[in-house]
């Protein structure tokens, strides 16, 4: 009896944010795309907090949306509250965030999959992955699922989230899952097998209420933007209703009852063994590590318009039930709050992404793309931004094409993948904006600008989206030149630099300018304030794009590098650096080893 087999062209496991827009972007772009999730009433659920956006991560929605995903439409459509964080900071800090309906988000993403030509959405968990070729170069055919079913293709996206060998941890239970009710996978076996290395990481969630059982007069009002900013490029306005968070803080009494029960905490007990987020950590963390602070901030927030559930940010345990609900008791505005979740860990394998190469794919197996929490980051917006280009290059692959490798001065999404490859991972991945060294370059509001023309030569935007940003171009470069001519007059560029004028204030010197679009009239000001810093930005890039320029050979045997430390060897070995910038990146890398390695490479034969 034959096997039952269907072909694609690209597979994607998971659809969670990494996997939907993995197999939207493969979509987009003319591949037959199979997304496979173990239950589709789950597909890209907000596992933990019901929000989208932040410092650094609204950077990186704006640019998934720029290369024309999914995440900052659907945000845009179920946002019940916006708020543009750092306001009082400049303009690279600025990060974009929104609380989202949970469901309502969940059930967008659903129907955008459903409705993108050429993806097919299939209720299947992904047993085993299957290869062929040599054990030395084996390639990836495909995946198996009900024991004997097999899903073909010549490129397949992992999407694993946290459900690699999931463990939960309620207090003292331990039970098997990637997450509170749904089971954990064994495709990590095929990565072993395959002579990949998996580690282990651990995360976590607060506690949900009942927001009918809480107190809001002892809570702190925490109002949306009245002015609320979209997401995507394509939202010309937020037009919904915003719906209120609440603030509250911990005290003395809270975290007293906290140390009394850390013999039951599974983070001190030596149950949990691997490690969390530093800086997102378990609130009985926070109370062991900052002893002398008497009270930490909580946000409650919303999980949605119909329910009312609230999400308890900052109050992430894995303490026993009981000692969950004695700690809400004592908290101002809850000690009559219902829990309706309780909090819990979760620990999970994933593989140290020094194992792959710089487009996602894995450096063992040809064909097999990683993206999302199972590369040891934390978070959607990350998860969503390998996804999107995940599935982009596992689509040119197979066409034979160079790969997507976004550069660290073109975008907050190739400073996350080149920090990956390069510098490993020690705790989970969160983005931060120090992380970018061009972060004036990689601001929130010219996203379209830097990666919307690269978008539509990949194949992935429409048409509508490219005449957006065409007329959008078009107005800044009106205004850019209705400026130069009056400036002499009224010493603009003078004024523009000032770090308190605003448009009202150039507005007030060239009425003219009284109609221009706020999008537009950022673009303008913040182009002419950092003009300076910006040239110098981009000669540190120019230099930098010559080290790129000198290329490392794919097949060098770092061993025959005469001079060159053990310890580099052994890195440039495990990540295999592309060029000599990337290879100045790896941790431990000294000026010393790049000048050994950068003479060895002039002194080589050429081919």
């Amino acid at each position: 009896m034959s096997v039952l087999h269907y072909d694609y062209d690209v597979i994607v496991i998971g659809a969670g944010h990494a996997g939907v827009e993995a197999a939207l972007a493969a979509a987009r772009m003319g591949a037959n795309t199979a997304l496979l999730t173990g239950n589709l009433d789950t597909v890209a659920q907000m596992s933990c907090n019901p929000a989208i956006g932040g410092v650094a991560k609204g950077q990186i929605v704006r640019e998934i949306d720029a290369l024309g995903g999914a995440m900052g439409l659907a945000a845009d459509r179920t946002g019940i509250q916006f708020r543009l964080l750092n306001r009082r900071k400049g303009p690279a800090m600025h990060g974009p965030r929104a609380q989202a309906d949970k469901r309502l988000y969940q059930n967008e993403i659903k129907w955008m999959v459903e409705q993108q030509a050429g993806l097919d959405l299939r209720q299947e968990a992904a047993e085993a992955l299957i290869v062929e070729g040599k054990e030395d170069a084996p390639r990836i055919v495909g995946v198996r699922v009900l024991g004997d079913i097999e899903y073909r293709s010549r490129a397949v996206v992992l999407c694993a989230g946290t459900f690699m060998q999931g463990l939960l941890h309620y207090g003292e239970k331990r039970v098997e899952g990637g997450r509170a009710g749904e089971a954990a996978s064994a495709v990590g076996d095929s990565l072993r097998r395959l002579g990949l290395r998996l580690s282990r990481f651990k995360t976590g969630t607060p506690p949900r209420l009942n927001g009918r059982t809480l107190d809001y007069r002892r809570l702190e009002l925490q109002p949306g933007d009245s002015d609320p900013q979209p997401f995507s490029f394509l939202t010309d306005r937020i037009e919904q209703e915003q719906i209120p968070c609440w603030i509250t803080y911990t005290n003395p009494a809270v975290h007293d009852l906290v140390r009394a029960n850390l013999h039951r905490a599974p983070m001190y007990t030596g149950q949990i063994e691997s490690v969390g987020p530093r800086y997102c950590p378990s609130f009985e963390t926070k109370v062991v590590r900052f002893a002398e602070k008497e009270r930490h901030q909580l946000f409650l927030e919303p999980e949605g318009r119909h329910t009312s559930e609230v999400y308890v940010n900052g109050l992430a345990t894995s303490l026993p039930r009981d000692v969950q609900d004695a700690v809400i008791r004592l908290i101002p505005g809850l000690e009559n709050a219902r829990i309706m979740r309780y909090g819990y860990a979760v620990e999970y394998d994933y593989v140290p992404p020094e194992q792959l190469r710089s487009s996602l794919e894995t450096e063992r197996v040809s064909g097999l793309y990683l993206a999302g929490q199972v590369n040891g980051t934390t978070g959607y917006e990350e998860a969503g931004a390998q996804g999107l280009i995940a599935g982009v290059n596992a689509v040119l692959s197979l066409a034979g094409k160079e790969p997507l490798v976004l550069r660290r001065d073109q975008a907050y999404i190739g400073v996350m993948i080149d920090d990956l490859i390069t510098r490993g991972v020690d705790e989970p991945y969160r983005m931060f904006t120090s992380r970018a060294e061009y972060r004036l370059l990689l601001r929130q509001d010219n996203a379209d600008r830097r990666l919307t023309p690269l978008a539509r030569r990949l194949g992935l935007i429409d048409a509508n989206r490219w005449t957006r940003l065409e007329a959008k171009e078009a107005r800044i470069s009106d205004v850019a030149q209705t400026l130069q001519t009056v400036r002499s007059e009224i010493s603009l560029p003078r004024l523009l630099r000032r770090p308190e004028t605003t448009w009202a204030d150039v507005i007030a010197r060239v009425p003219q300018l009284g109609e221009v679009a706020r999008d537009v009239a950022e673009q303008v000001v913040y182009d002419a304030k950092y003009a300076g810093y910006i040239a110098r930005q981009e000669t540190d890039i120019a230099r930098q794009r010559r080290l790129s320029d000198r290329r490392i050979p794919a097949d060098l045997d770092f061993s025959s590098v005469a001079h060159l430390r053990a310890e580099a060897r052994e890195r440039f070995q495990a990540v295999r650096p592309a060029n000599i910038a990337q290879a100045g990146r790896i941790r431990g890398i000294t000026p010393a080893d790049l000048a050994t390695l950068t003479l060895h490479l002039e002194r080589r034969p050429r081919g």
